[in-house]
């Protein structure tokens, strides 16, 4: 009966189509990747010039949707129901892989949240001073108000934390694509007639792969969003994924790729480059420099709608990454399990070093490339690529050319993060 049940709600979404429940995870895993990459984005990749700019726009949708949808389809394999992409790995793989993906999916999205407790408390105070004319509050007092905001929303339960979410991304939606056409009459069209030498064009496009790779990963997203379609769609899953993951890239590179070059020509290299050192987001900075009152005041606030929608849906990961290592854990060593006492501990481990990196405010872009860039290169474009050479399961999806593309750009992501770190 429960197979009966199971193909008949196939069979119905099939013949619905696209459904509402689709869109709003389209918007889900949009508001997880416009965050802080998306805003930090423009000053990466523009500082290279805007041809350069114009093949990653090429190159990022392909490299986005084939990512994530490799590690869609990693999850939805699992013949078990429910199993998430540390189970999953552990059904393939065995305990001790089970533990170290555990382990290294924690410190792929861990820094990302630690990245946003430094770029709202720098949006705000920067709106503080610079707009409404008043001193910078203390920076200890003004970031811990600020996670624990953000931290109170989680808090209140995942129900409530998808309801503000998708309150955040409709007018995130909206008001990014009116800054991008607002900036328009700002462009200044000889960043045009700059063409780089070919060894420096690629050199530039190959070191900001891995701010690109930050900036659209809604990876964090991808188990559970795999999770539910299995339960919602059985064998199907895969399939229906694979469009709502394709939606989802079109929709990002649209509006994002959009925003970016919108800011990129409304600026020159020299103003880039000061908002790098200001360590501030691109609208943050334009506010400050433009002269129109409307890009003043929507500047942050869009940045911290951004920041805000992404936090919630990386805190989510974070949290379930570090509560599968501290479970794993007690359980090798026999000992007893208290959910509500991992819960606590978690929470407060959380708001301390978040806040305290929010404190010290290091270079958001050297955590981004240093910290998140590596991991997630590995977790999202590598391991479910290697699975499909190495688990039966997938075998269906081995000798395709989109595999090799994959491979190729995680390789590349990892490499330019090694030169720039060793450089």
């Amino acid at each position: 009966m429960q197979n009966e049940a199971t193909i008949s709600d196939v069979n119905l979404a099939q013949r619905q189509g696209w459904t509402r429940s689709d869109t709003t995870w389209m918007l889900s895993l949009f508001g997880t990747a416009v965050g802080a990459g998306i805003l930090f984005l423009p000053i990466n990749a523009g500082m290279g010039g805007f041809w350069p700019l114009v093949l990653m726009a090429v190159i990022i949708g392909p490299m986005t949707y084939l990512a994530h949808r490799g590690l869609s389809r990693f999850v939805c394999s699992s013949q078990r129901q429910g199993s998430d992409i540390t189970h999953v790995v552990e059904e393939y793989f065995g305990v001790g892989a089970g533990k170290a993906i555990t382990l290294l999916y924690f410190f792929a999205i861990y820094p990302i949240v630690l990245i946003y407790g430094v770029g709202i408390t720098n949006t705000v105070d920067s709106f503080i001073v610079n707009q409404l004319g008043m001193a910078s509050p203390p920076r200890f007092l003004l970031s811990g108000i600020l996670v624990l905001g953000m931290m109170s929303v989680m808090v209140s339960g995942e129900k409530f934390m998808l309801k503000v979410t998708q309150l955040l991304v409709y007018p995130l939606v909206g008001i990014l694509a009116f800054m991008s056409l607002y900036l328009i009459p700002s462009w200044k069209m000889d960043a045009l007639m700059e063409v780089p030498a070919a060894g420096e064009f690629l050199g530039t496009v190959w070191l900001t792969i891995p701010v690109l790779v930050f900036a659209f990963n809604h990876s964090p997203a991808i188990s559970q969003f795999s999770v539910s379609l299995k339960k919602q769609y059985g064998s199907n899953a895969a399939k229906k994924a694979d469009v709502i993951l394709r939606n989802t890239s079109m929709m990002l590179v649209g509006f994002v790729m959009l925003f970016v070059f919108s800011c990129v020509l409304s600026l020159s290299p020299a103003q880039l480059a000061e908002a790098k050192a200001q360590n501030l987001p691109i609208l943050s900075y334009l506010a400050n420099v433009h002269a129109s009152g409307f890009v003043s005041y929507f500047g942050p606030i869009i940045a911290v709608i951004a920041i805000v929608s992404s936090f919630f849906g990386h805190y989510l990961g974070a949290t379930e990454g570090l509560k599968g290592i501290i479970t794993k854990q007690l359980r090798s060593s026999n000992k007893e399990v208290s959910d509500a006492k991992i819960d606590k501990f978690i929470l407060g481990f959380m708001f301390l070093t978040i806040w305290g990196v929010a404190v010290i405010n290091p270079s958001i872009l050297g955590m981004i490339e240093a910290l998140g860039g590596p991991i997630i290169a590995a977790i999202l474009y590598l391991m479910p690529m290697y699975a499909v050479y190495k688990v039966p399961a997938l075998k269906a999806y081995r000798g395709r050319i989109s595999n090799i593309l994959v491979i190729l750009a995680g390789l590349l992501a990892m490499t330019a993060i090694l030169f720039g770190m060793l450089s």
